[in-house]
């Protein structure tokens, strides 16, 4: 009979919520947030007997006076300028839909469509019942091929100015700001403003594989502890989990380790 077994390991304690730290307030809905009516209320938030309550779980954010709660659990409200992974649902004459991870279905116009495709695509405009209009303006958007999708919370995706990452560990990353997260093979060769259109239908070799199966179970390791997800945690967390098999990330005890460390290096980072 096998048995799988770990020997126990000093773990340097990390606290993210320490007095001196620049903690997140989290809160859940019915909290009061503050009492003083010098504060505008922004999503997430409604006022009652004056005071400022949250009206869904997640992070205050304070802007000036504006204070709002981002929810750490969301539909994607998506922004004009967004990069989005999508999934084309159906082709009509003149637009095709595409799931999006939004409350409506998204539409990418044929007149807005750069190359045969789209499934990567860039947020156009918002109509006013919030479907997002999409366009693939550039071959930087379009179809993708080989790969794996992994869907996580949008508000775990960090906005940045580019969410198109080739990893040093062989493989690339697309992070769409609607929580859709693609994975697939740097290609060998890229010719300028290529991006995320890579549509090779070659075998993709088994340690690329590996590779990618590592970088989708570290995503699901980072999502499942709230972390933000961007190039920098994606990759210490890659780093983090080289001691381990990839079918052993997803392992509860394993999961926390591998997170814990990722966050000491983005502590020491930042520190």
């Amino acid at each position: 009979m096998a048995a799988d077994m770990r020997l126990p390991i000093i773990r340097k304690p990390v606290s993210i919520l320490d007095p001196g730290s620049n903690r997140r307030d989290l809160v859940v809905p019915g909290d009061v947030i503050t009492t003083d009516t010098g504060f505008m209320r922004g999503h997430g938030t409604y006022v009652e007997d004056e005071k400022l309550t949250a009206s869904v779980a997640g992070e205050v954010q304070r802007v000036d006076k504006l204070i709002c709660v981002r929810p750490l659990k969301t539909r994607f409200n998506g922004e004009v300028g967004d990069v989005v992974v999508g999934r084309i649902t159906e082709v009509q004459q003149k637009r095709w839909k595409v799931e999006t991870n939004s409350r409506l279905d998204s539409v990418l116009l044929l007149s807005s469509v750069n190359l045969p495709g789209g499934e990567l695509a860039e947020v156009q405009s918002v109509f006013s019942d919030g479907a997002l209009s999409l366009h693939t303006r550039s071959l930087k958007y379009g179809k993708l091929g080989q790969g794996v999708l992994v869907q996580l919370s949008p508000s775990l995706v960090k906005r940045q100015k580019t969410h198109f990452h080739n990893l040093p560990c062989g493989a690339s990353i697309i992070l769409g700001n609607n929580g859709y997260v693609w994975l697939y093979p740097t290609p060998g060769q890229q010719e300028e403003e290529a991006g995320g259109f890579y549509t090779s239908l070659e075998p993709v070799n088994l340690s690329d594989r590996e590779v990618i199966s590592r970088l989708r179970n570290c995503l699901l390791a980072l999502a499942a502890h709230k972390v933000f997800l961007y190039d920098t945690s994606v990759l210490y967390c890659y780093e983090s989990s080289l001691q381990h098999q990839v079918k052993d990330i997803l392992k509860p005890e394993v999961m926390e380790e591998i997170v814990m460390l990722t966050q000491q290096k983005l502590l020491e980072q930042e520190g």
